[in-house]
């Protein structure tokens, strides 16, 4: 098996992962209080398995980054989708609405075409001291100020997700090449030692990012971090790794068009999710386009001597429990 038929297997097998992993975490976040710290989630079994579902899918992502570049391996994150909407929607006992189906068409589609354009050479290139901390640096601005007070903070705090777990990659991929080369240098340097704790602090700052956006639902915040992680990678690869599209002018215009069709699939499923999570809509109310209302959160079954607050839907009881 080539090294770019490798990257692609590994990268299926690693989204699978992912996907679980944020289906466990939107479960435990529609459960668990805001107030609650990250202490009291330490503590709790579901966190641990969403964390080794994350370390599983970062295990096979990182092998996948040591036989393709960013431009082919980090678009294939968008399969994530493909396994937790139906998968979210299976275990909050409902069906997948046509919105969603069509703004994860869309996301997929437009995710597909970057794909084609992408490079498929093994990578060999890899971040400098001064550019991986310039990275760093840029990447903790950028997170500071999604992070501000506002409105849509799920949405937000899923674009500082995808940033940082594509930046993480990015990072990743400059230490495994480093480690992997033949060349005779110094296997522990200054250098490695900086990018190291900056892959592990973007990497558990993406998942606790991740875990504050799954607490308004899966949907939207899931693809706003499937776009995120490979527009934030890919643009490290080409500006500093020297990765390139394939094709040319072409390329660029197939890009362009793809960006378009994941940036119209993430509104998509933006509109499904505020329409899913409005306390003020009837839960019964049918849906335009939708065969089903569709809640996004998915909540555990409610005590009997605990009434929901009033004018709030009741939540639709998971089937599973986590």
């Amino acid at each position: 098996m080539n090294a770019t038929l490798l990257a692609v297997a590994l990268s299926l097998v690693s989204a699978g992962a992912y996907a679980a992993a944020a289906v466990a975490q939107s479960r435990l976040a529609g459960r668990t209080d805001p107030s609650t710290g990250v202490l009291r989630l330490l503590g709790r079994g579901a966190w641990w398995s969403a964390v080794g579902l994350n370390a599983g899918g970062a295990l096979l992502h990182v092998a996948a980054l040591n036989f393709g570049p960013l431009t082919l391996v980090q678009p294939l994150g968008a399969l994530t989708l493909v396994v937790a909407v139906p998968l979210g929607a299976r275990a909050a006992g409902r069906r997948v609405g046509r919105t969603e189906w069509r703004g994860t068409a869309l996301t997929l589609l437009g995710l597909g075409a970057l794909l084609l354009t992408a490079g498929g050479s093994a990578p060999h290139e890899t971040l400098s001291l001064p550019e991986a901390l310039g990275v760093g640096a840029a990447t903790m601005a950028v997170v500071a100020g999604l992070g501000r007070p506002g409105a849509r903070p799920g949405l937000r705090h899923a674009a500082a997700s995808g940033i940082t777990s594509g930046v993480a990659s990015a990072l990743t991929q400059t230490l495994t090449v480093a480690v992997t080369d033949h060349s005779g240098g110094p296997l522990f340097s200054w250098r490695l030692l900086t990018v190291a704790l900056l892959v592990s602090a973007f990497a558990m700052g993406g998942l606790l990012l991740s875990q504050t956006a799954y607490r308004g639902g899966l949907g939207a915040p899931l693809a706003v971090v499937t776009l995120a992680n490979p527009v934030a990678a890919a643009a490290i690869g080409l500006a500093l790794l020297g990765e390139r599209l394939q094709g040319g002018p072409v390329s660029l215009v197939l890009a362009l068009l793809g960006t378009a069709a994941a940036v119209r699939g993430v509104v998509l499923l933006s509109r499904a999710q505020a329409r899913n999570t409005d306390p003020a809509a009837p839960p019964d109310a049918p849906v335009p386009g939708d065969q089903v209302p569709s809640r996004v959160v998915i909540g555990s079954p409610r005590r009997a001597d605990t009434a929901p607050p009033a004018g709030v839907p009741e939540p639709l009881p998971a089937h599973a429990s986590g």
